[in-house]
C-alpha cells in the first residue's frame, strides 16, 4: 500500500475552545481531508499574542490559556504563541510565525517527513509557510478566502510578501473564480490557481417547518438572520437601518465582535431595538437551527470570497440578499436563491419586500447548492495537494 500524503496545515484560523466557530470552515475542510486514508494530517494554528499590557485583555488571556498541543475533534492540532503587534505589525507576522514555529516543524518533519505545507489563509500563512518550506526543502500550497486577499493586499509590504509566496508556491486555491481574477488582477499567475469551493454539511443545513420554527422562536411575521462577525466589513449597518422599512419584520445577528456596541446603538437610535436579537456566538448546529428558521438570510459584506454563511443558507432553504462581492453571482443565479444588490439600505429592503411577495419553494432553493458537499472539497483538495507533492 502507497505511504499516506503526510501533509501539514498551517492556519491561524482555527477553533479553539475559547472561540469555537472562528474559522471553522477551515476544521471542516481539515477534518474531512483528515478523515482518508490516503493521508496525515498534522495542523499547527499559531496564535497571535501581543505584548504587555495588551496581553491582558480577557480575549488575549483566553488565547493564552489554551493548550500548546491537543487532539481536536480527532485532529493532531498545535498551537505555537507568537509576538503580535495589532494594528500596525501586520508586515512582519509571516517572519514572526515562521521564526516562532521553526523548530516545532523540523523537529516534527524529522519524525514523521512532511511530503507538502498546505496554507490556509494567503496572509500571513502563505509567506510563512513560504519560509518553512524552503527550510524543509519540501513543496507548499496557499488557499485564497477572502479578507486575506482584499485586505492585506492594499498594504504594499505584505502584498509584496504575497506575490513572492504565490510566485514559489506549488499551487493555489481560490474559493470563487471571482476572487482567482482579483489574485490574477494583483499580478499571480492564474495557470496555478484552481477554484476549490467550500463544503457544506448536506445533512445538518436542511430545510425544516418554517411557520413551526418560527413560532417556537416566538417569532410571528417575516424573520431575517445575518450571519457573521460583528465588524465594519460586513456591513451589519445596513440591514439593520432597513429594519427601520420593514415594520413587522424580526432580524437575528450571528455573531460577535468590535461594532457590536455600536450596532446596538443604533438600533436603540432608529427605534428598532426591540425587532432585533444579538444572539452572540451561536453553535453550528443552533446557526441549521435559526438559518432555516428565517425566511430571509441578509448579508451584504463589502468584501467575501464565497461565504461558507451563503451557501449554508440557501442549503436550508433560505433565500438570500447579498452584495456583488466575490462569488455572489456564482452562487445566485436564480430568483429563488436570492437576490444580489447593491450595498444599500434602499436595494435591502426592495429586495426583501420582493421575496416575501412570493416566497420561493425551499426544496427549489436547497437545490441550488447540491453540488456542494465536503466530500467534494476534499476530493478536490486531495488531487490538488497530490499533484503539487508530486503524489499522483
Amino acid at each position: 500500500m502507497t505511504r499516506p500524503l503526510n501533509n501539514l496545515t498551517l492556519s491561524t484560523l482555527f477553533p479553539n475552545a475559547s472561540a469555537p466557530n472562528f474559522g471553522i470552515f477551515v476544521e471542516r475542510q481539515t477534518a474531512e481531508l483528515a478523515s482518508r486514508q490516503e493521508t496525515s494530517v498534522t495542523v499547527i494554528n499559531p496564535v497571535g499574542i501581543p505584548p504587555w499590557p495588551l496581553n491582558r485583555h480577557r480575549r488575549y488571556q483566553a488565547l493564552d490559556g489554551l493548550a500548546q498541543h491537543e487532539q481536536w475533534h480527532g485532529m493532531d492540532v498545535y498551537r505555537p504563541r507568537f509576538r503580535l503587534i495589532p494594528k500596525v505589525g501586520g508586515g512582519a507576522n509571516p517572519r514572526r510565525i515562521a521564526n516562532t514555529v521553526m523548530a516545532l516543524v523540523k523537529r516534527l518533519h524529522r519524525e514523521h517527513r512532511f511530503d507538502i505545507i498546505d496554507a490556509e489563509f494567503f496572509y500571513p500563512d502563505g509567506p510563512a509557510a513560504m519560509r518553512l518550506a524552503a527550510a524543509l526543502d519540501i513543496p507548499f500550497t496557499i488557499k485564497a478566502r477572502g479578507a486575506d486577499i482584499h485586505h492585506w493586499s492594499r498594504d504594499a509590504k505584505c502584498r509584496q510578501q504575497m506575490l513572492e509566496a504565490a510566485d514559489k508556491a506549488s499551487a493555489l486555491l481560490a474559493v470563487s473564480e471571482a476572487l482567482k481574477q482579483d489574485m490574477i488582477a494583483l499580478g499571480m499567475d492564474g495557470s496555478k490557481i484552481t477554484i476549490h469551493y467550500t463544503g457544506l454539511d448536506q445533512d445538518r443545513f436542511v430545510p425544516v417547518d418554517r411557520a413551526a420554527a418560527k413560532q417556537a422562536l416566538g417569532v410571528e411575521g417575516p424573520l431575517f438572520i445575518t450571519t457573521g462577525a460583528l465588524i465594519a466589513r460586513k456591513n451589519q449597518d445596513l440591514v439593520i437601518r432597513a429594519m427601520a422599512s420593514l415594520p413587522d419584520a424580526q432580524l437575528m445577528l450571528a455573531g460577535t465582535g468590535e461594532q457590536e456596541q455600536s450596532y446596538r446603538a443604533l438600533a436603540e437610535q432608529l427605534g428598532v431595538a426591540d425587532r432585533i436579537r444579538f444572539l452572540g456566538s451561536v453553535s453550528h448546529e443552533q446557526l441549521a437551527q435559526l438559518t432555516a428558521a428565517a425566511d430571509i438570510a441578509i448579508l451584504v459584506s463589502r468584501s467575501e470570497g464565497l461565504a461558507n454563511a451563503w451557501v449554508e443558507a440557501l442549503a436550508c432553504g433560505t433565500p438570500v440578499i447579498i452584495s456583488e462581492a466575490g462569488g455572489a453571482r456564482e452562487l445566485v443565479s436564480t430568483a429563488e436563491a436570492g437576490r444580489v444588490v447593491a450595498q444599500s439600505v434602499d436595494a435591502i429592503v426592495e429586495a426583501a419586500r420582493d421575496i416575501l411577495a412570493a416566497p420561493p419553494d425551499q426544496d427549489r432553493v436547497r437545490s441550488t447548492v447540491n453540488r456542494f458537499s465536503w466530500q467534494t472539497n476534499g476530493d478536490q483538495l486531495l488531487a490538488v495537494l497530490r499533484d503539487a507533492a508530486g503524489r499522483r
